[in-house]
């Protein structure tokens, strides 16, 4: 352990190398607050050829690796749980090389993504992959998950929007992808394999990333809603009338946890069952009239109660806080999260099903509902009873599961849609993945990674 250490510092610098129990505490778990981290070490490289010399290190000692970004994952993908050496990508955020032409930019795997969107606003340009926690989670993050948030319904996920990859191999060959390309017809295209492959499948240090034209006056609309048949109508009703950035929901529960946690005042006079958040472009009065008369329209039909919309982009913000603070508001329980996914259109009725179940087994457990719900992608938290220990708790929850997976397979559908598989997700792959597709990337991972090195333990075992 010394000789490694002593090489470690050799590479990165004395001060770069981490091995206090308060560092390997913070550095070795993510959001999921659902492991104990135990890692070896916490490295802190300042480019690509210091992670690929760690990498070499390690492949030397065999000591596995684990990538860490921002760590607001919520899957156990960033935990180190195994005497692992952790790879903090902090110090890679430089972001380099805009081209006004291509509209693309490089970005160091530890740039935040709100530095990405603010970078992108001074060029008079956009990022669109938005989330909540875009304050704090990094791109190499992002890519490693294929991360999508609040506006994939008109820009799509994180994939869409990488142009290029840099890569540190398992060897620690160092692999440039793609380089910026719009087409590139001349094989695999390894850049998207390496995107939502969590760090299983090599090192990300660097990515060329698109920006786009930002939107005109994003306008929110906000909706008191009864029933959940009614979603689903006012997104089909919705989306017909009007170019949808955003179409998000979030339960009555869900709303009283931001309303304690950020002393908000509540947005209606009296609560709703669920709510509606859309977003759209406003660029004149005939899109605003179009929206006020979809909102009429819908309200004749009885799928709403109650409305809000945003005069100013303040307005529009403040709006988005009820969305955006419940993952905050209810962090302290702790909640046992479930990201998971299916059609837009089975929504309603998928929702229906899991909270039948969990009110019939598990009745002493608060349900808390939120998500992209015009996307599909939908966050079940059950919060822990304040006089139930963590570890019941979270064995409960663990015998809960497969139920609720076997209800999200019915549907077809998928037990993560943004967060990763990780350590919390991979004993229910199968509930998601046939076993032809499980042992084809076993088969890559066995391939590309032979001494199981990269992120071991994730995805499957």
């Amino acid at each position: 352990m010394t000789d490694f250490t002593q090489q470690l510092n050799a590479i990165v610098g004395e001060s770069y190398v981490l091995t206090s129990k308060e560092d390997l505490d913070t550095y070795g778990q993510d959001w999921s607050r659902l492991y104990s981290p135990n890692p070896l070490i916490v490295v802190k490289p300042g480019n690509t050829e210091e992670v690929s010399e760690i990498v070499k290190l390690c492949l030397q000692h065999q000591v596995a690796i684990v990538p860490s970004g921002g760590r607001t994952g919520l899957s156990g993908g960033a935990v180190a749980t195994n005497q692992e050496l952790v790879l903090s990508l902090d110090r890679l955020n430089q972001i380099t090389d805009f081209n006004p032409v291509d509209r693309t930019v490089r970005c160091g795997a530890g740039v935040i993504t709100e530095q990405l969107q603010n970078f992108a606003e001074e060029q008079g340009l956009y990022y669109p992959v938005d989330f909540a926690s875009a304050g704090s989670s990094q791109i190499g993050g992002n890519i490693a998950t294929n991360a999508g948030g609040i506006k994939v319904l008109k820009y799509g996920l994180t994939r869409d929007w990488v142009a290029g990859l840099t890569l540190v191999t398992p060897s620690g060959e160092v692999v440039s992808m793609n380089n910026g390309l719009v087409k590139n017809a001349t094989g695999y295209d390894l850049r998207h394999l390496m995107i939502g492959s969590e760090g299983t499948l090599g090192i990300i240090t660097e990515a060329e990333m698109r920006l786009t034209t930002p939107p005109k006056e994003p306008t929110v609309m906000l909706l008191a809603v009864e029933s959940l048949t009614d979603i689903s109508n006012l997104l089909n009703h919705f989306q017909a009338q009007i170019d949808l950035m955003a179409f998000e929901f979030f339960s009555h529960a869900a709303l009283e946890k931001v309303l304690a946690h950020r002393e908000l005042k509540a947005p209606f006079g009296d609560p709703a069952n669920y709510y509606v958040l859309i977003e759209f472009e406003c660029g004149d009065e005939s899109a605003m009239d179009g929206a006020f008369a979809a909102f009429e329209s819908a309200a004749e039909n009885g799928w709403l109660v109650d409305g809000v919309v945003s005069q100013s982009n303040q307005q529009a913000e403040e709006l988005w806080q009820y969305r955006e603070g419940i993952s905050e508001s209810i962090s302290h329980y702790p909640p046992y999260k479930n990201d998971i996914a299916v059609k837009p259109s089975q929504v309603g009725e998928f929702l229906e099903a899991v909270d039948q179940f969990v009110s019939a087994n598990y009745p002493d457990f608060e349900n808390i509902w939120f998500g992209h719900i015009g996307d599909g992608n939908l966050h079940l938290n059950i919060l822990k009873p304040a006089d139930l220990p963590l570890e019941d708790f979270k064995a409960q929850c663990a015998k809960a599961n497969p139920e609720i997976f076997k209800i999200l397979q019915s549907f077809n559908g998928s037990i993560s849609a943004e967060h990763g598989v990780g350590l919390l997700k991979r004993d229910y792959l199968s509930f998601s993945r046939s076993p032809a597709e499980i042992e084809m990337m076993r088969a890559i991972k066995n391939v590309v990674d032979p001494n199981n090195l990269m992120n071991p333990g994730k995805l499957f075992q």
